[in-house]
């Protein structure tokens, strides 16, 4: 029988969280009896590929150490970065001292305020290793899109533009890459001054082949208040957590 591929996930749980105008960071905000990032966590731990994570927090975090879960043997911590990007450097460059990492290891990267990801979701993502330079979840767009005028100093936009929509798509983590080569992507680009906004633009500044692979809306990021009923909705049907408990 062929052994089944073990990986390490990055999980990028440094931001501050501005847009929920709250005090607490959206990773650390409550749905039932956990946090944000504990149901992300859990969902994770609970996937028979995923070996260990790497939870990269802000400097000042003091809240994470007084969770259950960071007392679990398979989640590490590091310090992040100012940037969203130095901070998954960060817990990427942590990752190669890992034993179980070697350079052909491909690892996987998450945001800690997307809870509602399902193993089936993660399944698809690690059919693809080797078959590309990387892969990503992502989800059509399929809402008509507007561009608008740049006014910084306005509350309200001003429509410029309808946007073909037929070839966009709304990426999602996890992202799946191999571990050296993001790196050097990533290093590469900061070096270029590229703005990356997730791995998959790292990789694509390098001329990867990176698939896009359709997830489900389910997997939503928790960014505004209103998120939060919405993910605590999908944490608690029946056809979510089955997919989460029989993988």
């Amino acid at each position: 029988m062929t052994a089944v591929e073990k990986f390490v996930a990055v999980v990028a749980a440094a931001g501050i969280g501005s847009r929920m105008k709250s005090s607490v960071a959206k990773q650390y905000l409550t749905i039932g009896n956990q946090t944000v990032i504990e149901h992300t966590l859990d969902a994770l731990l609970s996937h028979h590929q995923i070996q260990r994570i790497v939870v990269v927090l802000h400097p000042q975090d003091t809240i994470f150490k007084s969770l259950k879960v960071s007392q679990n043997p398979l989640i590490e911590t590091v310090t992040g970065g100012i940037q969203r990007v130095d901070s998954v450097l960060s817990g990427l460059l942590h990752c190669l001292t890992e034993p179980i990492v070697n350079t052909n290891s491909w690892i996987l990267v998450h945001d800690a305020a997307r809870p509602c990801v399902t193993h089936a979701e993660l399944d698809d993502l690690f059919a693809s290793i080797n078959t590309c330079d990387g892969a990503i979840l992502a989800v059509p767009v399929t809402d008509t899109i507007k561009r608008a005028f740049s006014n910084k100093n306005s509350p309200i936009a001003e429509i410029e533009e309808t946007v073909e929509r037929t070839q966009l798509w709304q990426a999602q983590t996890p992202q799946f890459f191999p571990l050296k080569k993001l790196i050097n992507a990533i290093e590469l680009a900061q070096h270029n001054n590229i703005d990356i906004t997730d791995e998959a633009s790292a990789m694509e500044h390098i001329k990867a082949s990176v698939k896009l692979i359709e997830g489900r809306s389910t997997n939503i990021k928790i960014t505004r208040s209103c998120d939060l009923a919405l993910a605590a909705f999908y944490l608690t049907n029946d056809t979510f957590t089955n997919n989460n408990k029989n993988n």
